[in-house]
């Protein structure tokens, strides 16, 4: 039976990470981690270095033509992620 003042484990964890303002790192290692699965199996492939600064995602991609496609639907790839992540975690992508 639960009390009145019982909450979930997920809003546990959740003011957890608000009161230690961990939540937008929390937020950001998220968008590396499901990167291969946003963007699919040949970009995962092609990426070899991915970061975060100041709401900024660093991909660095080997392949100059996927590169290339990326740059044209960049803005697309800012809204998946950050639709994804339930909040605002990404404003720009650089391609590098």
């Amino acid at each position: 039976m639960r009390k009145p003042n019982d909450i979930t484990l997920k809003e546990g964890i959740g003011k957890l990470l608000n009161v230690y303002k961990l939540k937008g790192r929390f937020d950001e290692t998220s968008v590396i981690n499901f990167w291969p699965e946003l963007m699919g199996k040949a970009v995962a492939n092609r990426t070899t270095q991915i970061y975060i600064a100041q709401k900024k995602l660093f991909v660095r991609i080997e392949s100059s033509v996927v590169k290339n496609e990326l740059l044209m639907v960049r803005t697309g790839i800012i809204q998946k992620i950050n639709e994804r992540a339930g909040t605002e975690v990404i404003t720009d992508i650089v391609f590098l």
